[in-house]
């Protein structure tokens, strides 16, 4: 996976959550590569991509994080996760790939996002892309914020 892929999502992750969250301090975590199916923490936002590379963007985090980060999106206490807590996280996903995905363009890549879609649940797990013998290594970037611990997952690969 080349960083020149990578970087865009991190460092645009970073800067929206930064933005998006106010007062929040926003750490990055040591980065880790995963290359086996990987067990999700409860709420993930997907966001696939294709063009040049083929790929997806996990944003990963507890239900109680993604509450509390809808909370301060919406400048109100969201009780639970309902469907403007489901729409806001999808929207934090959106509004962050597509400023990366912007930032890639510049730099002469091509990509196509798909809208995102979230998952919520308990013992889920994502897969990596590809057969045994054509796995894509996935990194994950640890975002720890005053909300909690969000682990964006980038898993690209080069058209073959």
């Amino acid at each position: 996976m080349r960083v020149e892929y990578i970087n865009p999502f991190v460092e645009t992750s970073y800067r929206v959550l930064k933005e998006i969250l106010g007062d929040s301090d926003v750490k990055r975590g040591d980065l880790y590569l995963k290359s086996t199916a990987m067990p999700v923490m409860g709420v993930t936002a997907l966001v696939g991509l294709a063009g040049d590379v083929e790929g997806r963007v996990l944003f990963d985090m507890t239900l109680e994080t993604a509450l509390a980060v809808a909370s301060k999106m919406n400048g109100e206490t969201l009780p639970t996760f309902d469907d403007l807590a489901k729409a806001t996280i999808s929207e934090l996903a959106n509004i962050i790939t597509a400023q990366a995905v912007t930032k890639l363009h510049e730099l002469g890549f091509r990509f196509d996002l798909t809208p995102p879609a979230l998952f919520a649940g308990q013992q889920m797990e994502i897969a990596a892309l590809g057969g045994t013998s054509d796995t894509v290594e996935a990194l994950i970037v640890p975002l720890i914020t005053d909300c909690g611990k969000i682990e964006v997952n980038v898993a690209i690969r080069e058209r073959a």
